[in-house]
Protein backbone atom coordinates (compact mmCIF):
# COMPACT_ATOMS: atom_id res chain seq x y z
CA UNK A 1 0.00 0.00 0.00
CA UNK A 2 1.07 3.52 -0.84
CA UNK A 3 2.60 5.25 1.94
CA UNK A 4 2.92 8.62 0.69
CA UNK A 5 -0.37 10.96 0.09
CA UNK A 6 -0.86 12.26 -3.12
CA UNK A 7 0.05 15.74 -3.41
CA UNK A 8 -2.50 18.55 -4.76
CA UNK A 9 -1.89 22.43 -5.88
CA UNK A 10 -3.24 24.45 -2.89
CA UNK A 11 -4.26 27.60 -3.44
CA UNK A 12 -3.96 29.60 0.29
CA UNK A 13 -6.24 31.84 1.21
CA UNK A 14 -7.75 33.47 4.57
CA UNK A 15 -11.14 33.51 5.26
CA UNK A 16 -13.45 34.76 8.31
CA UNK A 17 -17.10 34.55 9.47
CA UNK A 18 -18.75 35.61 6.19
CA UNK A 19 -16.31 37.92 5.35
CA UNK A 20 -13.32 36.75 3.64
CA UNK A 21 -10.43 37.98 1.32
CA UNK A 22 -10.09 37.56 -2.24
CA UNK A 23 -8.48 34.16 -3.02
CA UNK A 24 -5.96 34.00 -6.08
CA UNK A 25 -7.29 32.19 -8.60
CA UNK A 26 -6.79 31.93 -12.34
CA UNK A 27 -9.09 34.71 -14.00
CA UNK A 28 -11.27 32.39 -16.97
CA UNK A 29 -10.66 29.18 -14.77
CA UNK A 30 -14.38 28.86 -14.67
CA UNK A 31 -13.68 29.14 -10.65
CA UNK A 32 -15.43 31.40 -8.39
CA UNK A 33 -12.92 34.70 -8.19
CA UNK A 34 -13.15 34.83 -4.30
CA UNK A 35 -13.45 32.04 -1.07
CA UNK A 36 -16.83 33.44 0.03
CA UNK A 37 -18.33 32.50 -3.23
CA UNK A 38 -16.63 28.99 -2.79
CA UNK A 39 -17.60 28.51 0.83
CA UNK A 40 -19.87 30.52 2.93
CA UNK A 41 -19.85 29.69 6.40
CA UNK A 42 -22.06 30.76 9.91
CA UNK A 43 -23.23 29.43 12.84
CA UNK A 44 -26.85 28.10 13.39
CA UNK A 45 -27.43 29.60 17.11
CA UNK A 46 -30.06 26.35 17.88
CA UNK A 47 -31.53 26.11 21.48
CA UNK A 48 -31.03 25.43 25.34
CA UNK A 49 -32.45 21.87 25.73
CA UNK A 50 -34.07 21.04 29.15
CA UNK A 51 -30.33 19.43 31.02
CA UNK A 52 -28.78 23.16 29.99
CA UNK A 53 -26.88 22.19 26.80
CA UNK A 54 -26.54 24.23 23.91
CA UNK A 55 -27.83 22.56 20.70
CA UNK A 56 -26.27 24.62 17.89
CA UNK A 57 -24.46 24.08 14.39
CA UNK A 58 -21.74 24.76 12.10
CA UNK A 59 -22.69 25.61 8.45
CA UNK A 60 -21.07 25.62 5.68
CA UNK A 61 -22.70 26.23 2.14
CA UNK A 62 -20.67 25.65 -0.91
CA UNK A 63 -20.88 26.31 -4.55
CA UNK A 64 -21.91 24.32 -7.33
CA UNK A 65 -18.69 21.20 -7.98
CA UNK A 66 -17.20 22.23 -4.88
CA UNK A 67 -16.73 19.47 -1.84
CA UNK A 68 -15.31 19.62 1.86
CA UNK A 69 -14.42 17.07 4.17
CA UNK A 70 -15.16 14.83 6.95
CA UNK A 71 -13.26 13.84 10.45
CA UNK A 72 -11.38 11.39 8.63
CA UNK A 73 -11.44 12.17 4.89
CA UNK A 74 -8.88 9.65 3.23
CA UNK A 75 -5.39 10.57 2.27
CA UNK A 76 -5.78 13.85 -0.25
CA UNK A 77 -8.77 15.07 1.85
CA UNK A 78 -8.01 18.02 4.32
CA UNK A 79 -9.62 17.12 7.86
CA UNK A 80 -11.73 20.08 9.51
CA UNK A 81 -10.51 21.08 12.71
CA UNK A 82 -12.66 23.45 15.04
CA UNK A 83 -11.21 24.86 18.42
CA UNK A 84 -13.28 27.06 20.53
CA UNK A 85 -10.35 27.82 23.07
CA UNK A 86 -10.90 31.63 24.04
CA UNK A 87 -14.48 31.12 24.63
CA UNK A 88 -16.31 31.99 27.72
CA UNK A 89 -18.51 29.13 29.53
CA UNK A 90 -17.99 26.26 27.44
CA UNK A 91 -16.78 22.87 29.26
CA UNK A 92 -17.20 20.96 26.42
CA UNK A 93 -18.35 20.63 23.10
CA UNK A 94 -19.24 17.14 21.32
CA UNK A 95 -19.77 17.03 16.94
CA UNK A 96 -22.18 15.21 15.56
CA UNK A 97 -21.02 14.42 11.78
CA UNK A 98 -24.02 13.57 9.44
CA UNK A 99 -23.35 10.38 7.12
CA UNK A 100 -20.63 12.11 4.54
CA UNK A 101 -20.47 10.71 0.91
CA UNK A 102 -17.59 8.37 -0.83
CA UNK A 103 -16.12 10.37 -3.59
CA UNK A 104 -14.08 7.89 -6.10
CA UNK A 105 -11.72 10.42 -8.43
CA UNK A 106 -8.87 9.59 -10.68
CA UNK A 107 -8.56 6.50 -8.24
CA UNK A 108 -8.55 8.19 -5.39
CA UNK A 109 -11.05 7.47 -2.46
CA UNK A 110 -12.14 10.54 -0.48
CA UNK A 111 -14.87 11.02 2.23
CA UNK A 112 -16.69 14.62 2.93
CA UNK A 113 -19.96 16.44 1.47
CA UNK A 114 -21.34 18.59 -1.04
CA UNK A 115 -23.17 21.53 -1.48
CA UNK A 116 -23.89 22.12 2.40
CA UNK A 117 -22.92 20.91 5.48
CA UNK A 118 -24.58 21.22 9.02
CA UNK A 119 -22.64 20.02 11.41
CA UNK A 120 -24.66 19.96 15.07
CA UNK A 121 -22.70 20.56 18.06
CA UNK A 122 -23.89 19.74 21.89
CA UNK A 123 -22.24 22.81 24.22
CA UNK A 124 -22.04 22.18 27.11
CA UNK A 125 -21.94 25.49 29.82
CA UNK A 126 -19.77 25.45 32.60
CA UNK A 127 -22.99 27.35 34.34
CA UNK A 128 -26.20 26.61 32.45
CA UNK A 129 -27.89 29.88 33.54
CA UNK A 130 -25.51 31.91 31.73
CA UNK A 131 -24.88 32.98 28.08
CA UNK A 132 -21.75 31.62 26.49
CA UNK A 133 -19.59 33.64 24.18
CA UNK A 134 -17.84 31.44 21.47
CA UNK A 135 -14.43 32.66 19.86
CA UNK A 136 -13.48 29.36 17.51
CA UNK A 137 -10.61 29.05 14.76
CA UNK A 138 -11.84 26.71 12.16
CA UNK A 139 -9.75 24.92 9.81
CA UNK A 140 -11.00 22.86 6.43
CA UNK A 141 -10.67 22.06 3.07
CA UNK A 142 -12.11 22.81 -0.17
CA UNK A 143 -11.78 20.80 -3.08
CA UNK A 144 -12.97 20.88 -6.93
CA UNK A 145 -10.25 20.45 -9.49
CA UNK A 146 -7.47 21.61 -6.62
CA UNK A 147 -7.58 22.11 -3.40
CA UNK A 148 -7.54 25.17 -1.05
CA UNK A 149 -7.20 25.36 2.86
CA UNK A 150 -9.61 28.04 4.46
CA UNK A 151 -9.84 29.52 7.95
CA UNK A 152 -12.76 31.35 9.67
CA UNK A 153 -13.07 33.51 12.72
CA UNK A 154 -15.92 32.50 14.56
CA UNK A 155 -17.59 34.88 17.07
CA UNK A 156 -20.78 34.53 18.72
CA UNK A 157 -23.23 34.62 21.60
CA UNK A 158 -24.91 31.63 22.41
CA UNK A 159 -28.09 32.74 25.53
CA UNK A 160 -28.61 31.11 28.32
CA UNK A 161 -32.47 31.30 27.14
CA UNK A 162 -32.21 30.10 23.29
CA UNK A 163 -34.41 29.81 20.25
CA UNK A 164 -37.04 26.90 19.81
CA UNK A 165 -35.31 23.59 18.05
CA UNK A 166 -34.03 24.77 14.41
CA UNK A 167 -35.53 22.44 11.78
CA UNK A 168 -32.53 22.08 9.99
CA UNK A 169 -30.10 21.14 12.91
CA UNK A 170 -32.67 18.34 13.49
CA UNK A 171 -32.43 17.41 10.18
CA UNK A 172 -29.17 16.66 10.38
CA UNK A 173 -29.26 15.39 13.73
CA UNK A 174 -31.06 12.21 11.64
CA UNK A 175 -28.48 12.03 9.25
CA UNK A 176 -26.45 10.74 11.82
CA UNK A 177 -24.97 7.19 11.23
CA UNK A 178 -26.43 4.32 12.74
CA UNK A 179 -25.14 2.49 15.90
CA UNK A 180 -24.10 -1.05 15.96
CA UNK A 181 -27.07 -2.07 17.89
CA UNK A 182 -29.14 -0.37 15.71
CA UNK A 183 -27.34 -1.58 12.51
CA UNK A 184 -27.36 -5.49 13.77
CA UNK A 185 -23.60 -5.82 14.22
CA UNK A 186 -23.18 -8.73 16.25
CA UNK A 187 -19.24 -8.95 16.57
CA UNK A 188 -16.61 -6.70 15.47
CA UNK A 189 -13.23 -8.57 15.56
CA UNK A 190 -9.93 -7.40 14.98
CA UNK A 191 -6.43 -9.30 14.10
CA UNK A 192 -3.22 -7.35 14.80
CA UNK A 193 -0.02 -7.91 12.89
CA UNK A 194 3.49 -6.55 13.45
CA UNK A 195 4.79 -5.13 9.96
CA UNK A 196 7.93 -2.73 9.57
CA UNK A 197 6.69 0.15 9.92
CA UNK A 198 3.67 -0.44 12.07
CA UNK A 199 0.68 -2.40 12.10
CA UNK A 200 -1.63 -4.38 9.59
CA UNK A 201 -5.38 -4.75 11.24
CA UNK A 202 -7.43 -6.84 9.70
CA UNK A 203 -11.02 -6.37 10.99
CA UNK A 204 -14.43 -9.25 10.55
CA UNK A 205 -17.60 -7.31 10.75
CA UNK A 206 -20.45 -9.17 11.30
CA UNK A 207 -23.53 -7.12 10.21
CA UNK A 208 -26.32 -7.15 7.66
CA UNK A 209 -25.17 -6.00 4.18
CA UNK A 210 -25.66 -1.87 3.68
CA UNK A 211 -25.56 -1.96 0.11
CA UNK A 212 -23.30 -3.61 -2.88
CA UNK A 213 -20.98 -1.30 -2.57
CA UNK A 214 -19.96 -0.70 1.40
CA UNK A 215 -16.54 1.31 2.16
CA UNK A 216 -15.06 0.57 5.69
CA UNK A 217 -13.18 3.68 7.47
CA UNK A 218 -10.75 2.83 10.73
CA UNK A 219 -10.28 5.49 12.73
CA UNK A 220 -8.01 5.48 16.27
CA UNK A 221 -7.59 8.21 19.36
CA UNK A 222 -4.12 9.10 18.00
CA UNK A 223 -4.13 11.34 14.67
CA UNK A 224 -0.59 11.21 14.34
CA UNK A 225 -1.00 7.60 13.33
CA UNK A 226 -1.46 7.27 9.29
CA UNK A 227 -4.00 4.88 8.54
CA UNK A 228 -4.03 3.67 4.96
CA UNK A 229 -7.32 3.22 2.82
CA UNK A 230 -9.04 0.65 3.84
CA UNK A 231 -9.41 -2.37 1.36
CA UNK A 232 -12.95 -4.18 2.12
CA UNK A 233 -14.72 -7.03 0.65
CA UNK A 234 -17.93 -9.89 1.52
CA UNK A 235 -16.54 -13.38 2.83
CA UNK A 236 -18.99 -15.65 3.80
CA UNK A 237 -21.19 -12.95 4.68
CA UNK A 238 -19.00 -11.18 6.63
CA UNK A 239 -17.56 -7.68 5.78
CA UNK A 240 -14.09 -8.07 5.89
CA UNK A 241 -11.42 -5.01 6.12
CA UNK A 242 -7.64 -4.51 6.44
CA UNK A 243 -5.73 -1.56 6.44
CA UNK A 244 -2.23 -0.59 7.54
CA UNK A 245 -1.39 1.68 10.56
CA UNK A 246 1.64 3.76 10.44
CA UNK A 247 3.12 5.65 13.64
CA UNK A 248 5.38 8.61 13.67
CA UNK A 249 8.22 6.35 15.06
CA UNK A 250 7.89 4.13 12.13
CA UNK A 251 7.73 0.63 13.65
CA UNK A 252 5.52 -1.99 15.38
CA UNK A 253 3.55 -0.46 18.40
CA UNK A 254 0.57 -1.50 20.87
CA UNK A 255 -2.96 -0.39 20.16
CA UNK A 256 -5.96 -0.75 22.76
CA UNK A 257 -8.67 -2.27 20.68
CA UNK A 258 -11.01 -0.71 22.69
CA UNK A 259 -9.58 2.33 20.75
CA UNK A 260 -10.39 2.12 17.06
CA UNK A 261 -13.53 3.45 15.50
CA UNK A 262 -14.82 1.82 12.70
CA UNK A 263 -17.62 3.72 10.42
CA UNK A 264 -19.41 1.43 7.47
CA UNK A 265 -20.46 3.42 4.78
CA UNK A 266 -22.62 2.41 2.21
CA UNK A 267 -26.23 2.94 0.06
CA UNK A 268 -26.37 6.70 1.78
CA UNK A 269 -26.36 4.93 5.67
CA UNK A 270 -23.64 4.72 7.77
CA UNK A 271 -22.76 2.30 10.91
CA UNK A 272 -20.20 3.89 13.56
CA UNK A 273 -18.80 0.89 15.80
CA UNK A 274 -17.08 1.52 18.85
CA UNK A 275 -14.11 -0.57 19.31
CA UNK A 276 -13.70 -3.93 18.32
CA UNK A 277 -12.74 -7.34 20.22
CA UNK A 278 -9.91 -10.11 20.10
CA UNK A 279 -9.94 -13.70 18.05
Amino acid sequence: MARMKRFFTYLVAGAALLAVLNAPLRAGSGMPSAPNDIAQIDLLPGWRNAAGEHMAALRIRLADGWKTYWRAPGDTGIPPSLNWQGSDNVAHVQFHWPVPDVFQEDGVRTIGYKHELILPMTITPRDAEAPMDLTGDLQLGVCRDVCMPMWADLTTTLPAKGAGPDRQIKRALRQRPDTAREAGVTRAVCTMEPIKDGLRVRTEIHMPRLSAHEVVVLETTDPSVWVSEVQTKRVGGQLVAVTELVPSTSGPFVLNRADIRLTVLGGGRGVDIQGCTGS
